[in-house]
């Protein structure tokens, strides 16, 4: 891997590469984004002349260096355009995810000290606007404060009187007729940023309370995309579909950091509800996407499978059974025997060939998940229908990733070896520490969180794990989360949710044990979609989500897949007692951070009741549920939860 620091001094920002890319492939497209149904390209010189109006047009609005400049939305070219803008006049980006709720968007906006914030559409200038009065500063002009809020998507703002609202083709506007001073600037600017600049302020997952922002610089990123693009190498003719949202590290590690790196083409879809089917439209050749994606694209197979004709149902359970006995043996063995080969053949031609490409999957090279933990399941099932799909591991604080699997060396359990560059070593208790260039600045305006995350050069990532005998890194869980049971057996309360979560009836799942409580139980919420058509084809009737939760049929359902998960785990680890929770679980509820992930600690406070009953003796529990209507008022329900046990396979 060539060292970041032997790089030209053209190529070691991300505005550098920009222009760069506008020079060499300056007529190849660089974005591609998709209106009312028509793909519109953008290319490379394209995508610089924007950036560049944009940075002239943000410049003569106020911005500086050093300013925070805060993108909320969905992905679209203007978040990227927005951000690289920033960068290009020394000023920072921080991402906000789209979901987010005005309090969410206040904090993260207020603790930056943000100039300026690019909101997509009316929905997000709405939060903005929910509020403005409590933003300390905002639109005063005393250089504090917010300066403007610029919009991209002006369908609905028309009416809006507010001064400080503007579009993006303003602002771009604003950027072509700027002084000659100004306008001749922009080279310079560009030149004139480090790789040790700031480029992104990036959210923490916020598992244990408020997200904190890492600084990454534009060597930690490029470091990262060196490293990345050392394993698995990356054409400038490839296909990316940026679907999930740009405020994740994970997206900014592979479609802006990799993709300016690359060269390749970054695809947006036309609306989240369109991904699928624009998914398939593009066939990427790489997709990168946290464990929930993954879950969801084997949940729908499963489901359509029982939904198919018995000679259907007969072929996939046929061609799965080979697929699974060759995904085994080539990671065992790096080839098959004759016979298993031609059977794979036979399975992929019959049905493989055509599973892929419902799923848009087809032309991938190489797939990837991570940010959480994926179960081994459905892992196995992706490499038996032949997806390339590889684990890697890192955190928003190393850039993204530190760890991954090589195409020759995958093991299902595992995570990969460390990545060029990385050092991982373990710490106390087993905690992973990482050291690379890729390893943030620390956190914005938090000393204390920096000084505990890093110490003498390593990044403390806060989960434990181990090292195999081949040098696989294997996580167990967040440190913090590991239980050890009352026979002294240490056990991962993420490991057994993953296997909860590969029934397709199952959409969260939260393990308890250890500690204070004798033994393991768990609550489940079901996939209320795929539950609600299992109970439609057996003509079992049902009319809200409590109601289908506490069907003795759905219990049933959940109970047999945790018996054969019961006769996977050792007797002491084994599920004694669930529930089957009322509603699902909702970020806006913080009950999951915006990336999805559980938020534990804070799930076992709010439903303190339903776990106290889970070790009790009662068979139900009665709760007071408020619900809120469409008109804003709300009412108090009261529901009776059951309490089961499950068996043992």
């Amino acid at each position: 891997m060539t060292a970041l620091a032997e790089l030209p001094r053209d190529a070691d920002t991300m505005p550098k590469l920009l222009l760069r890319n506008a020079r060499e492939r300056g007529g190849e497209a660089a974005l591609r984004e998709k209106e009312f149904g028509i793909w519109q390209s953008f290319t490379w010189a394209q995508y610089a002349e924007r950036v560049r109006n944009f940075a002239r047009g943000l410049v003569e609005l106020g911005l500086e260096p050093g300013d925070i400049v805060a993108v909320l939305g969905d992905n679209r070219p203007e978040w990227l355009i927005a951000q690289l803008a920033s960068q290009a006049v020394g000023a920072r980006s921080l991402g906000v995810y789209q979901d987010s709720v005005a309090s969410e968007v206040q904090y993260l906006v207020e603790f930056a000290g943000a100039r300026f914030v690019i909101a997509e559409d009316q929905e997000q200038v709405d939060k903005l606007l929910e509020v403005w009065d409590e933003l300390s500063g905002a639109a005063e002009g005393d250089g504090q404060g917010i300066a403007n809020v610029i919009y991209y998507d002006p369908r609905g703002l028309g009416a809006y009187p507010h001064e400080f609202l503007l579009g993006f083709s303003e602002v771009e506007k604003i950027g072509q007729s700027a002084t000659s001073s100004t306008a001749d600037d922009f080279e310079r600017w560009v030149d004139a940023t480090t790789a040790d600049d700031v480029a992104l302020l990036s959210t923490t997952s916020g598992t244990t309370g408020k997200p904190k922002l890492a600084m990454l610089s534009h060597r930690n990123l490029l470091t990262m995309a060196h490293s990345f693009q050392s394993i698995d190498p990356m054409r400038s003719d490839d296909e990316f579909v940026s679907f999930l949202p740009l405020a994740w590290i994970g997206e900014q590690m592979i479609g802006a950091a990799c993709g300016m790196l690359v060269g390749f083409t970054m695809n947006f879809p036309e609306e989240p509800e369109t991904v699928q089917h624009d998914i398939r439209e593009i066939g990427p050749h790489m997709m990168f996407s946290p464990p929930r994606i993954w879950e969801n694209m084997v949940s729908d197979v499963q489901v359509r499978i029982e939904d198919s004709s018995w000679l259907k149902r007969r072929i996939y359970n046929w061609a799965l059974g080979v697929g699974y006995r060759a995904a085994d043996t080539r990671l065992a063995e790096g080839g098959l025997p004759r016979l298993l080969a031609v059977q794979n053949w036979i399975a992929n031609a019959c049905c493989f060939f055509w599973l892929r490409d419902k799923l848009g999957v087809r032309r991938i090279r190489r797939a990837y998940t991570g940010g959480a933990a994926l179960g081994p399941d459905i892992f196995r099932f992706f490499h038996a229908i032949g997806v390339n799909l590889k684990q890697i591991y890192g955190q928003t604080e190393v850039s993204g990733i530190s760890v991954a699997h090589r195409d020759d060396d995958i093991k299902f359990q595992t995570v990969g070896t460390p990545v060029p560059g990385a050092e991982v070593r373990l710490g106390e208790g087993g905690e992973i520490l990482t050291r690379s260039p890729s390893v943030f600045l620390g956190y914005y305006n938090n000393e204390e969180a920096t000084e505990e995350a890093l110490r003498d050069g390593w990044l403390y990532s806060g989960d434990a794990g181990y090292m195999d005998d081949d040098g696989h890194l294997i996580v167990i869980d967040r440190k913090k989360d590991v239980m050890e049971l009352h026979d002294g057996t240490q056990f991962s309360p993420q490991f057994i949710e993953n296997k909860l979560k590969f029934s397709p009836y199952i959409k969260e799942a939260v393990v308890f044990g250890g500690g204070d409580y004798p033994f393991v139980t768990s609550l489940i919420t079901i996939d209320f979609a795929n539950a609600g058509k299992w109970a439609e084809r057996r003509q079992i009737p049902y009319t809200t989500f409590t109601d289908l939760a506490q069907k003795p049929e759905i219990y049933e359902l959940v109970l047999e897949h945790t018996a054969g998960i019961n006769g996977d785990l050792p007797e002491s680890a084994r599920i004694q007692r669930l529930l089957l929770l009322h509603k699902e679980l909702d970020a806006d509820d913080e009950e999951l951070t915006r990336t999805r992930k559980v938020r534990r600690r804070f799930i076992a406070d709010r439903y303190r009741l339903l776990v106290n009953a889970l070790y009790g003796g009662d068979e139900a529990v009665e709760i007071e549920n408020e619900i809120t209507y469409q008109d804003g008022t709300t009412a108090v329900l009261q529901t009776r939860l059951r309490i089961a046990a499950p068996a043992t396979a």
